[in-house]
């Protein structure tokens, strides 16, 4: 390819790499990115704030599993989509952000959008963030993200261009080269962890969103060991929900610790146990325990009898199921399954009495939505219930800003989502709050045409910080705001909106707006449930 500004050029290298869809919104500072785009066959999706383009990219890359990535400008550009980064960070979600930088920043003060350092802005929320100020410099980086992607714990990158080296000229970049790829366990390991398992008279098997990729295996496998398991929320959907010995998403509950307590060896697989999971200090076990991960700090603080094993999860179990021994393919069971069962509908009956009808909607909702939905939903009481009483039919197909924890993830999302799964249902589910932090992506999803249902839970206030006021016995202050008219709002954009009256016409709101050409708004208020 003749020489054209590097700006050009980059999108072209994307497009080499596999990039088909870039989030963002152009400015003068970058717009050289722009130049390329159309010519190397991408799709750009305007947002309506970097935020919003952010997150999109987000739900892209939680998708597809393939980068999601964004074009921002200087500036504010950037401190625009830090949240939608740190988002990322929390959850290992591959992104990769392009923006602009000025020339030069110690001698002139004043510039347009100009910071004392937006390199190490970025840098706080990222694996890194580095300032390319050629072309080779620039390809270097790209691929040296896209191979961090490929080879270890998924974290969100930024790389800033002068504005004037996107504008001059540059030679193509140079052909992909092959990824590297994840850590693979040794078969010694593969064979130690079976035996272990095999030996064992109560393991328990703690999967984590790193599981999600052997998620074809794990039914097999807690046949052929007879273990019993539970999830955190990113894993629903590896376990069956049927499956007899089978805990569920409960985790986070107080007393999960005391399940975690009986078992005589716990594998935890693709987990960090993090606060977010566990929301206690601990697990609670003290038998040994072996930990699966591609990311070694997650080692740190293991015990003595413990073993680590620094490996791809996926590829771990798919072993694990190939190493065990014909002869005990059928291990009888190793917990009692009335007593899981006991348990599991004691946790149903905690989270119906801590938000009574969320259960109900969920049930309703589950009842009818296709088994290849997509769902990405915010801070809101409506997805905490969810997250522990509604199990997944597929693995992977629920997202949620775990982590970092940010209001405003839902709807941007799953407009990346729906992106990046034309013609598959995608539905996102937002809270009264939360929804005003982005909607104004609602116009982006307009200009898409995309089918996507957006239920809005709407109890007319902070309802999850109200209850943690009164749990500390202060006077509920500030949970209070006035809302918009959410359908009014919704029609003023262009797109459908709805408030059904009951569980069925929900389902049947739900269900239509996967089959209209603009999303549809379907505002639902804690009536509902009766």
């Amino acid at each position: 390819m003749t020489r054209q500004p590097l700006g050009a050029q980059i999108s072209q290298m994307l497009k080499d790499r596999g990039v088909d869809t870039i989030f963002g919104i152009p400015g003068v500072h970058n717009v050289e990115l722009y130049r390329g785009i159309e010519q190397a066959g991408i799709t750009h999706v305007l947002a309506r704030h970097e935020q919003g383009a952010g997150f999109m990219a987000d739900g892209y890359a939680r998708a597809t599993g393939k980068p999601g990535v964004a074009y921002v400008i200087t500036g504010p550009g950037l401190t625009n989509i830090l949240t939608p980064l740190g988002q990322a960070y929390s959850d290992s979600v591959p992104v990769l952000v392009i923006s602009s930088c000025l020339d030069e920043v110690a001698a002139r003060r004043g510039q347009l959008h100009q910071m004392r350092d937006q390199r190490m802005a970025a840098e706080t929320v990222c694996a890194w963030s580095e300032e390319a100020r050629s072309a080779p410099a620039a390809y270097a980086m790209i691929d040296r993200a896209f191979d961090q992607f490929a080879s270890a714990r998924a974290r969100p990158c930024h790389l800033q261009v002068p504005i004037a080296t996107l504008g001059a000229p540059a030679d193509a970049a140079p052909s992909p080269a092959p990824r590297p790829g994840l850590p693979a366990a040794s078969h010694a390991d593969v064979y130690d962890v079976v035996a272990a398992v095999l030996a064992a008279e109560r393991p328990l098997f703690v999967f984590g969103g790193g599981a999600v990729a052997g998620a074809a295996a794990i039914p097999d496998l807690l046949r052929q060991t007879g273990a019993a398991s539970i999830v955190t929320y990113a894993a629903r959907g590896v376990v069956p929900g049927d499956q007899p010995l089978y805990f569920g998403s409960f985790l986070a509950r107080p007393d999960s610790a005391d399940i975690a307590a009986q078992a005589d060896l716990v594998i935890a697989v693709g987990t960090t146990l993090s606060e977010v999971d566990l929301w206690r200090p601990t697990l609670g076990h003290t038998a040994p325990m072996i930990r699966v991960d591609i990311d070694p700090e997650v080692f740190s603080g293991m015990g003595h009898d413990d073993r680590a094993i620094l490996a791809d999860a996926g590829a771990f179990l798919k072993a694990m199921t190939i190493a065990i021994p014909a002869r005990t393919a059928d291990q009888p069971p190793k917990w009692d399954a009335a007593s899981v069962a006991r348990k599991r509908a004691a946790w149903r009956a905690e989270v119906d009495a801590e938000r009574p009808g969320i259960g109900r909607v969920c049930d309703a909702l589950r009842a009818v939505l296709p088994d290849d939905t997509m769902i990405f939903s915010d801070m809101t009481q409506f997805a905490y219930a969810a997250k522990e009483i509604w199990d997944m039919p597929r693995p992977g197909h629920w997202h949620h800003p775990y982590g970092f924890g940010t209001l405003g993830y839902a709807l941007p999302a799953a407009i990346g989502g729906a992106v990046a799964r034309p013609g598959l249902p995608t539905l996102a589910i937002a809270g009264d709050y939360g929804l005003q932090y982005t909607i104004q992506e609602l116009g982006t999803a307009v200009e898409l045409g995309l089918p996507l249902p957006i239920l809005v839970w709407d109890n007319g206030k902070l309802g999850e910080i109200e209850d943690s006021m009164v749990r500390s016995q202060i006077a509920p202050n500030a949970v209070v705001a006035r809302n918009p008219d959410f359908l009014a709002l919704a029609r003023a954009y262009g797109a459908e909106a709805v408030q059904p009256d009951s569980l069925e016409a929900l389902q049947q709101a739900v269900l239509a707006a996967f089959n209209a050409d603009t999303p549809t708004v379907i505002r639902v208020t804690p009536e509902i449930a009766g």
